[in-house]
Parts: structure tokens; C-alpha cells; sequence
């Protein structure tokens, strides 16, 4: 069941196209990221839900309800931005009972939500702290509580990582899924960071151009990219320049790669390919030859830079560590490369002179 839907809606300011179209449906006790470059619409389309900006057509849906005309402080959304927005003067407690005390709410009442809610997100003891006094993380930690605490249909999370250091960005991040997974709330996760989207959401919608390219699971978007653009921006991606041939494969540099394509034939296409995709063999062996320019060791994996003869282009081959520690940079190789999650686009075109 969807409990926040996008209908059609497009946003302009002025002739500035911000989102085009934008059809999305966020099932009850998901969690949804909003992935893309600056400027896809990814922010304005989270703003548009939470009513600070509203859309120039088309309609935002909450449980069956349309509230593309309500305004922000009657649409019950709690709100997380970048940057923590807390009241400097009032205290951790104070911070979380605002919105429960804008509400009218009993005091026994809100004493226990603010307790629960600081339980939550681990703060009881800083409780009579003021923000100066709390380092980021927790400061992102008390502006989650203070969102929580009013019950709201949509959490919606404006990149509240961003802000953080790397490893900080991790134990919060973890925090945040367990907290979202634990109450059961429907959220909407604005970020640029693919790794961050990946690991925390139920499905992402991958935009470019105020347009939705992708809209599934992390799994399917990391295996299965429906366009180059997600190709590119999710992962890292190989990319062989080749051309399509009768039989349908794809010649590259002499070697057939059985690659899955509906363009025509003799058409110039680039081949992507992820580096998992991408083996190191001996030399010998059917596929590409080539000599190890880079090693670079990531624990249980180690990603192997090869310079191939034919093309002249590095591929990058991420392999267990344990199978390619023996290699060396300089040594004589051989590449194999599965197609059968590959993308292949129309190769650019030189305009004419």
C-alpha cells in the first residue's frame, strides 16, 4: 500500500524545468532514497512533499489523501535537514518538546515522548545539554528525535549525513535505518552519496534532469542499470568501445563479447561492465591480453588495473584477494569479461565540420 505518491508532478521556476513528470509511489514502512547529482529535482521534489514548495502541476498523495494544496504546518511531516536547524537557546529536551508544545500536547504527556524519543536515539544523558555542547552526530541525532516526536505520517531527510565525518556518516546512518525499521515509518531520504543510498533503502529512485531514471531495489539498480546514466553513477563502470555485429554480439578490438543489445547492427556502441564483472587470468587464456598497471588492496578485495594491448584503456578487475596476491605490477595477464549484466549505448558521435 502507497502512503506518500507523486502524481504526474512538474515544477518550473520560471524557465527552469526543476522536475518533469515525477510519477512515485512510497509504500507504507519504506524507506525510499532520492539519488542524484546536484540540481536533478531531488530536493524539490522532498520540499514539494513537505509542503515548502508547492508543485506547478500534477499531485502529492498521502494515505489516499491529496495534499498538494495544504500547507506545511498542516501536513504532519517531520522534517530532518542538513543542517540540524536546532534552537541554540533551548535545550536537547526543549529541542525535542518544541513541535509536541506547538501541538497543544498535555506536559505528562510530552515529558514521556521526549524521554522516549531521546531513549531512542541513545541522548538520555545529554538531555540538559544546549547544541553547542553536542558534537554533530548527536546534534543530527536530537533533530531526528524532535521529528519522531511528533508521530508523523512521512519522515523526510534532507542529506542529514552530509554534513558528517566519514565514519560518524556510517554509525548514524546505521541508526537511522534501525530507528526508521524499528517504528515502521514511511521515509524519504534525500542524498548524493551512492554508497549511502545502497546500504540504507528499501528501493531507490535514481534522477537526473528532474526525471526518474530508475526506481528499485539497491540490488537491481547496482546489477541491472536501466540506463548509462545509472550505469555511471552507481558503481563504477569499465568501458569498451566496440560495434554490434550481425549475430548481435559486440565486437570489441577483434574479440566477440555475446552482449545483449537491441541497436543495429554496425553501430558504434560503448560496452559497460562493472570491475566484479571483469577477471585476471593467465595470459593465455581465451578473452584479452594485457599488463598489470595497478593494484589496489580493500581488504577481502583487491581491484587490478590492467592495460590492455588491443584498446590501449585500463579495465579495472575486482577479484578476492586471496587469488590475486601474487600478482605484481607489470606482470603479463590475461582479461575476461561477463557481458550478461552489461549496458551498451550508442558510442558519441563527432559532429560534422
Amino acid at each position: 500500500m502507497s502512503q506518500l505518491s507523486f502524481q504526474a508532478v512538474r515544477k518550473t521556476f520560471g524557465p527552469t524545468v526543476a522536475l518533469e513528470a515525477l510519477d512515485l509511489d512510497v509504500g507504507e514502512g519504506q524507506l525510499v532514497s532520492l539519488l542524484g547529482p546536484s540540481g536533478c529535482g531531488k530536493t524539490t521534489a522532498l520540499r514539494i512533499a513537505a509542503g515548502f514548495e508547492f508543485a506547478t502541476s500534477g499531485k502529492v498523495v498521502v494515505a489516499s489523501k491529496d495534499i498538494s494544496n495544504v500547507p506545511a504546518h498542516k501536513r504532519n511531516m517531520g522534517m530532518v535537514f542538513q543542517s540540524y536547524s536546532l534552537f541554540p537557546n533551548l535545550t536537547v529536551a526543549q529541542n525535542v518538546d518544541f513541535g509536541l508544545r506547538t501541538r497543544k500536547q498535555d506536559k505528562a504527556r510530552r515529558t514521556k515522548t521526549v524521554a522516549d524519543m531521546l531513549d531512542l536515539v541513545g541522548l538520555t544523558a545529554q538531555t540538559s545539554r544546549y547544541p553547542h555542547q553536542l558534537s554533530g552526530g548527536q546534534q543530527q541525532r536530537v533533530a531526528l528525535a524532535r521529528a519522531l516526536a511528533v508521530n508523523p505520517q512521512v519522515l523526510l531527510l534532507d542529506e542529514p549525513l552530509s554534513a558528517l565525518d566519514a565514519k560518524v556518516r556510517t554509525n548514524l546512518r546505521d541508526q537511522i535505518r534501525r530507528i526508521q525499521t524499528e517504528l515502521g515509518i514511511t521515509t524519504m531520504f534525500v542524498t548524493h552519496d551512492q554508497e549511502e543510498a545502497l546500504a540504507i533503502s528499501d528501493k531507490v529512485a535514481v534522477m537526473s534532469n528532474g526525471r526518474v531514471e530508475q526506481y528499485a531495489t539497491p540490488l537491481e539498480i547496482y546489477r541491472t542499470p536501466s540506463t548509462a546514466f545509472v550505469a555511471r553513477f552507481v558503481g563504477s563502470m569499465n568501458q569498451l568501445p566496440g560495434m554490434v555485429r550481425l549475430d548481435g554480439g559486440v565486437d570489441v578490438a577483434g574479440t566477440t563479447l555475446p552482449t545483449p543489445t537491441e541497436l543495429p547492427a554496425g553501430q558504434g556502441v560503448v560496452v559497460l561492465v562493472r570491475p566484479e564483472a571483469v577477471s585476471v587470468a593467465e595470459e593465455s587464456s581465451a578473452g584479452f591480453r594485457g599488463t598489470v598497471a595497478s593494484l589496489t588492496f580493500q581488504g577481502a578485495d583487491t581491484v587490478v588495473g590492467v592495460r590492455l594491448d588491443v584498446l590501449d584503456a585500463l579495465v579495472l578487475a575486482r577479484s578476492e584477494s586471496t587469488k590475486v596476491g601474487q600478482l605484481s605490477i607489470g606482470d603479463r595477464v590475461g582479461v575476461q569479461v561477463d557481458t550478461s549484466h552489461a549496458v551498451v549505448e550508442a558510442a558519441a558521435t563527432e559532429p560534422a565540420a
